[in-house]
């Protein structure tokens, strides 16, 4: 489990959280805490938001700290800018929850370098789903801004699986803003935090109580109306003919694997040319089973990345923003990740510390597959 601090700093937020968190961000560049910043930025079509990598500090002023849609996991983006190696420069990201776990999984799988990052995150009240926003940006625009002013950890129109979000607050990142009523909390999760509040002259002077209580009640909502989902969510897995109902709508666009931050493969078995077999085969398959559902294995399509990477899902939703024909499958997604973590015992983006199950063991957990591993290194060994 996140260890949590307990006490944090004070962050005068009478003018708003992004106001807020914008000038903290400045009090730090100004300081040379950090070199650059990551954080979402309004297109200039003003429909959409992307990933900025900024240096210039002045453009800190067109950024959107909390942006009103997931486009992208920011994962991604901290993968392309950390996976080829250590840098020279020290940058800071400001990200949700959710995205803070994706960093944590794929550095695990040797995507990501943390070295030279400084992880801020922030309690988050959820985001608009993409094809909302995108129909009509000036309403999401007020309407994300009401959920912020308000602080409405309820509100009906942010995505499905934000309704359901229980892990929304302090996660594995170094410096946390914690959101409480008209308080803004700094609270430092790691050296690197700790060292970062230090430099703005900050002190972690601050019980933190309250904010845990109010945090605790809104998880306890949330995790009431996750069961209620997940009950019938269930239903719609349980069985390959609840399966073929639920993904029979599918087109086979694949949108949903090219938009998790976990499906990290540079070719994917589901688009390489061995899964697309040529007419000859596509015509004895019809032969056999008298007809064939075109595209070929949705099915196997999707079941198999739910056995690829259920272990590290960390329940975003960019899957569902992605689906054109509205099929659950972030819901789907988030009940299957939930049933095979729990059987490991583990919590997907957790902890740094907590090593990936299946990535690795001890040959002692295998039980007799172990045993027949142990032997096999013995007689190598004693063939040298």
């Amino acid at each position: 489990m996140t260890k949590i601090p307990q006490r944090g700093a004070l962050i005068n937020s009478e003018k708003g959280l992004q106001n807020s968190l914008l000038t903290f961000l400045k009090k730090a560049a100004e300081k040379k805490l950090f070199d650059a910043i990551m954080l979402p930025m309004q297109v200039p079509s003003g429909d959409s938001f992307a990933w900025i990598l900024i240096k210039d500090m002045q453009l800190l002023d067109e950024a959107t700290p909390i942006a009103p849609i997931m486009p992208v996991n920011a994962a991604k983006a901290v993968k392309r800018l950390t996976r080829k190696g250590e840098g020279s420069s020290k940058i800071a990201v400001l990200i949700k929850p959710c995205e803070v776990r994706a960093c944590v999984e794929l550095a695990k799988l040797n995507q990501i370098r943390t070295e030279d990052i400084i992880i801020l995150s922030y309690d988050c009240l959820g985001a608009l789903p993409m094809q909302d926003y995108i129909k009509d940006p000036v309403w999401g625009k007020q309407e994300f801004s009401a959920i912020l002013e308000s602080k409405n950890w309820n509100s009906q129109f942010v995505k499905p699986v934000c309704k359901i979000c229980d892990k929304f607050s302090l996660s594995a990142s170094d410096l946390h803003f914690g959101i409480i009523d008209e308080q803004l909390l700094a609270i430092a999760n790691s050296e690197k935090g700790e060292t970062l509040l230090a430099g703005m002259d900050m002190k972690a002077d601050q019980e933190l109580e309250n904010w845990k209580q109010y945090i605790r009640k809104i998880r306890t909502k949330r995790l009431a109306s996750k069961a209620e989902t997940f009950e019938v969510i269930k239903t719609k897995v349980a069985g390959f003919a609840n399966l073929l109902d639920t993904f029979s709508e599918c087109i086979g666009c694949h949108n949903c694997q090219s938009a998790c931050p976990i499906c990290y493969c540079r070719q994917c078995y589901f688009d390489s040319a061995v899964s697309k077999p040529n007419s000859d085969v596509v015509l004895m398959r019809a032969e056999q089973r008298g007809g064939v559902s075109l595209p070929l294995d949705k099915i196997m399509f999707h079941t198999g990345r739910m056995a690829h990477m259920s272990l590290s899902c960390i329940s975003c939703g960019l899957c569902s923003d992605a689906c054109p024909v509205n099929i659950p499958v972030a819901k789907i997604f988030s009940y299957v990740a939930s049933e095979t973590q729990k059987t490991f015992e583990y919590t997907a983006g957790e902890s740094f510390g907590d090593a990936l199950p299946m990535k690795e063991y001890k040959p002692e957990e295998l039980g007799e597959l172990g045993k027949l591993v142990q032997n096999a290194e013995i007689q190598e060994g004693g063939h040298e």
